[in-house]
């Protein structure tokens, strides 16, 4: 059984920045794409970003950004998203997960999830 645990959320300002990791018992971590996701309340799961097993290449929504960085270490299978300028509507619990497709951005793509981590940013 895969593992994936997400840490780093909380409760932070407008404009400020939050690190969010995303531990996973894998094997074989870099063969594998890392996605985030997050969900805000009343609202579906939306793709943020994926990055490649090889870390080479990297995609996001349009709405983080140029704000929205997703990085990985394959020597400690642990994937990272640092979220800077943040804003209200970015307010959800951010997912991490895994997928064997090669920029997966689709939910139904990935096939193990972790928990949540929430991210309150206040005005």
């Amino acid at each position: 059984q895969v593992q994936l645990v997400e840490s780093g959320g909380g409760l932070v300002q407008a404009g400020g920045s939050l690190r969010l990791s995303c531990a996973t018992s894998r094997r074989t971590f870099s063969s594998y794409t890392m996605g985030w996701f997050r969900q805000a309340p009343g609202k579906e799961r939306e793709f943020i970003a994926t990055i490649s097993g090889s870390a080479g290449s990297t995609y996001y929504a349009d709405a983080v950004k140029g704000r929205f960085t997703i990085s990985r270490d394959n020597a400690n299978n642990t994937a990272y998203l640092q979220m800077n300028n943040l804003k209200p509507e970015d307010t959800a619990v951010y997912y991490c997960a895994t997928s064997s497709i090669y920029r997966a951005i689709r939910t139904a793509q990935y096939n193990y999830w972790g928990q949540g981590t929430q991210v309150t940013v206040s005005s």
